[in-house]
């Protein structure tokens, strides 16, 4: 593989990265069959033991994840007579996914970029909640699972209205709640969430296949936990509430739910023969990505986060030191060094009157940027970095760019124009920031989600190839 720029080296590690967590990719990689059966992993599945596949799901990439199934099932399983196997399905996704499968019913049912529940959203998981009601002892239900799926599965509980339920998700996420407490609410707010999708199952069968987008991959935390039972207690959403909202400004209906819902717990028990797999996960990626850095010859370290990162501007400014540390190596032991990394920092937002559009990777990159003026980089420094990082869904908050790049050239633009980096974070402006500088990173919708990329690559002085 022939290495092209920092910043082209950065990008295609990230693509590859990304690239090893598509949905339908990994399912065609995870499922299989032989004469009597359906393999995946460890599991099997007698094929005699169903007469019928119903396809549920949600998520950024279960669209692609429906696609290889159905692939595997058309190519491998027939009935008797030797027609096509019976499949249905239902899947919700983000605009911009919709794939046109036999059988299963791919619904866009939010906006691309808006990472919200929507009546169409509730309408599709009121959909999906009915085909496994519906099915029977020999159905195979088969739920498709990935990031995004929190906002795409949706049901609120009786009592919780969508605007309720959008006010207090806002609100969590403009305070800095990380995924773990965002989810534990949105869960003890919902009839799906929360092993709800595994309570109404009526199937003698139900697998789920996940594509996990939360660190440490907790099942009851993927997509909020709909086909697992569920850890958390109405409590724990209380605790998470106080912590975040000590002063009580959210809808009081909201608590009084989590009150009552703490003297009438919602049954947790599972379906019968009820198995889950995680096929994808930010380390696949982080690793895939990894593989390429050493294919183009860079000397390259990687870690993956399995908790909570913290906020995205503390991420960034380790990332700046750790590059200055990269610069610093000895040449004569280093030719290039790169520093990959998988995670998932929070965002404290500024207040809407001021606030710009940007996400967690654009604001990271931002801070990491701030941080590397502090520490007075020489112009042949800064000719050797580049930084990298992005959501491997293609999405960084409210705004077409999956994160943001800076090189010696982004920082050479910044320079001439002027752009005052730190007003721009103190605004989470990094999309209008970066799009002055040709900094962001943009990809479109990938089709999978399993939280987010950093590169920071360095070459040294013996080894050093033209910029950009």
């Amino acid at each position: 593989m022939a290495p092209g720029t920092l910043l082209s080296d950065a990008q295609t590690m990230f693509a590859h990265g990304v690239e090893a967590v598509l949905g339908d990719r990994l399912i065609i990689d995870s499922v299989s069959f032989d004469e009597t059966a359906m393999l995946v992993a460890d599991h099997s599945l007698r094929k005699d033991s169903f007469d019928r596949v119903v396809v549920v799901g949600a998520g950024k990439a279960s669209a692609a994840m429906a696609a290889g199934l159905s692939e595997v099932i058309r190519n491998h399983l027939t009935t008797d007579s030797g027609e096509d196997f019976p499949v249905i399905g239902h899947v919700n996704v983000p605009e911009g996914c919709h794939r046109d499968l036999p059988g299963i019913t791919i619904q866009e049912a939010r906006p691309a970029g808006v990472n919200e529940p929507t009546v169409a959203a509730i309408e599709g998981t009121d959909r999906i909640l009915q085909l496994v009601a519906d099915a029977g002892p020999r159905d195979l239900v088969i739920g498709l699972i990935s990031g995004g799926g929190s906002a795409l599965l949706c049901r609120p509980s009786p009592g919780i209205s969508l605007d309720n339920k959008l006010t207090v998700t806002r609100w969590l996420s403009s305070h800095g709640a990380d995924i773990v407490a965002l989810n534990t609410v949105r869960k003890h707010l919902s009839e799906v969430k929360g092993g709800g999708l595994l309570r109404a199952n009526r199937a003698g069968q139900f697998l789920t296949l996940v594509l996990s987008d939360v660190l440490g991959d907790p099942l009851d935390l993927i997509a909020s936990g709909p086909a697992v039972p569920d850890t958390s207690t109405a409590m724990d959403a209380l605790a998470v509430l106080d912590r975040f909202d000590p002063a009580h400004q959210l809808p009081h209906v909201v608590r009084e739910h989590l009150k009552r819902a703490t003297d009438h717990p919602a049954s947790t028990t599972p379906a019968t023969d009820h198995s889950t797999f995680v096929l994808g996960n930010n380390a696949v990626a982080v690793d895939a990505a990894g593989i390429t850095a050493e294919a183009l010859g860079y000397n390259h370290v990687m870690h993956c986060h399995r908790l909570s990162e913290g906020d995205a501007e503390s991420v960034g400014r380790h990332l700046a030191d750790l590059t200055l540390t990269m610069l610093q190596a000895d040449p004569a032991v280093h030719r290039q060094d790169a520093f990959l990394s998988g995670g998932e920092p929070t965002v404290s937002l500024a207040d809407a009157s001021i606030r710009g559009i940007g996400g967690r990777n654009g604001q990271l990159v931002l801070a990491t940027y701030a941080r590397l003026l502090e520490l007075n980089l020489t112009d042949d420094q800064w000719s050797r970095l580049a930084i990298l990082s992005g959501g491997t869904d293609g999405e960084d908050g409210p705004s077409d760019a999956a994160g943001g790049m800076i090189d010696g050239d982004v920082h050479r633009r910044i320079m001439e124009l002027g752009l005052d980096v730190r007003d721009a974070m103190r605004r989470n402006d990094s999309h209008g920031f970066l799009r002055q500088v040709g900094g962001l990173l943009l990809t479109g919708p990938t089709g999978t989600n399993v939280c987010d990329i950093r590169i920071a690559l360095v070459d040294h002085p013996k080894h050093r190839r033209h910029s950009i």
